[in-house]
């Protein structure tokens, strides 16, 4: 039986987090440096003559049988994003005609992590399609269907970074302008600049995944409030800038600005939404900063998930030996120069 396989690459938000959210990156244009990073989205898809649609997803143990005609799919319920990838592949590629396949997916991060999960997922289904039907699809068709299926088919809120992060892969400097215009540019970041960089980074998860929506939703409010003193948007001003220099100190090799503006970012991104942070978090970047962390971001929308910290070197272990004391736990990661890949298993 043929089998057709994908993954996509998870991603670290550097800068410029939130302007690629809709009210602001439509009003004021949004600009995001991230990195995809070696933590994945697996897909195996296997085509069926007959019988009912199968989905899997082994990370959340959650398997659905399904009636594979796509007019009539729901999306509601468990595996909300699987059934919105098939439905759009049934009528967009297929003639609206049923596809009867095995779909299985497995993710590196769970949900509500800030390392793009969700998206991520949508990305590599979306690719073992693609592989199994020959669709003609580019990069930004991929990323844009992707967040299409998201974020208008199933509905839910986010931003644009992450399908544009998971299909290309890399260091990118995204833009996002109105009219869902997006314009992916590539960062040359030399090898040694990469080394000093994974050197001093360390990704820690709090074991505490949040409702990025709720976090989103308000931001979107506040942004709704127009006016030169609106705090929320200054703020969003603030992390676009950021996302500037910070491009130009990673280019550079200057980690020690890297590291300023990623704290600058930060405080900033705590004024879009109350809460972004906690009490718990803001424990946790006390106990870094006074055992050698020189900057540290919570990733994605916050208020949970995966934590970014940069440190010297030669204090990795003295930081990586009291963070294992917390109540989460250490991922090792390094970074990736791939996007989006599909193949066929025989």
């Amino acid at each position: 039986m043929v089998k057709y396989r994908s993954r996509a690459p998870l991603r670290l938000g550097l800068a410029g987090g939130g302007t690629d959210l809709s009210p602001y990156c439509d009003a004021f244009g949004g600009a995001i440096l991230n990195a995809t990073i070696d933590r994945y989205a697996y897909v195996t898809l296997e085509p069926l003559h007959h019988g009912p649609l199968q989905f899997e997803a082994r990370d959340t143990g959650v398997s659905l049988s399904l009636d594979p005609d796509a007019s009539s799919l729901q999306l509601e319920g468990e595996l909300i994003l699987h059934k919105a990838v098939y439905r759009r592949i049934c009528m967009d590629f297929n003639g609206g005609r049923p596809f009867p396949c095995r779909l299985v997916s497995y993710c590196e991060s769970p949900p509500g992590s800030g390392l793009g999960s969700s998206s991520t997922v949508v990305v590599a289904l979306l690719k073992a399609f693609a592989e199994a039907m020959q669709l003609p699809l580019g990069d930004y068709d991929l990323a844009h269907l992707a967040f299409e299926i998201e974020r208008v088919d199933a509905g839910l809120q986010g931003g644009r970074q992450d399908q544009y992060a998971a299909t290309f892969g890399g260091f990118n400097f995204m833009e996002f302008r109105a009219e869902d215009r997006v314009i992916v540019n590539p960062l040359r970041v030399k090898n040694w600049i990469l080394s000093e960089l994974e050197s001093s980074l360390l990704l820690y998860y709090t074991g505490q995944s949040r409702a990025s929506a709720a976090i989103i939703a308000e931001q979107a409010r506040n942004m709704a409030h127009s006016g030169p003193s609106n705090p929320a948007i200054e703020a969003m001003h603030q992390l676009k800038a950021d996302a500037y220099e910070m491009k130009e100190a990673l280019l550079r090799g200057d980690i020690g600005h890297v590291a300023s503006v990623l704290n600058k970012s930060w405080e900033a991104k705590k004024s879009t939404a109350s809460s972004i942070t906690n009490s718990s978090i803001n424990a946790l970047m006390d106990t870094a900063f006074s055992s050698g962390a020189i900057a540290g971001k919570v990733s994605g929308a916050g208020g949970g998930g995966f934590v970014t910290f940069l440190v010297d070197p030669e204090r990795r272990t003295e930081l990586a030996k009291v963070l294992q004391q917390q109540n989460g736990q250490l991922m090792p990661c390094s970074f990736t120069k791939r996007g989006a890949e599909g193949w066929r298993i025989d």
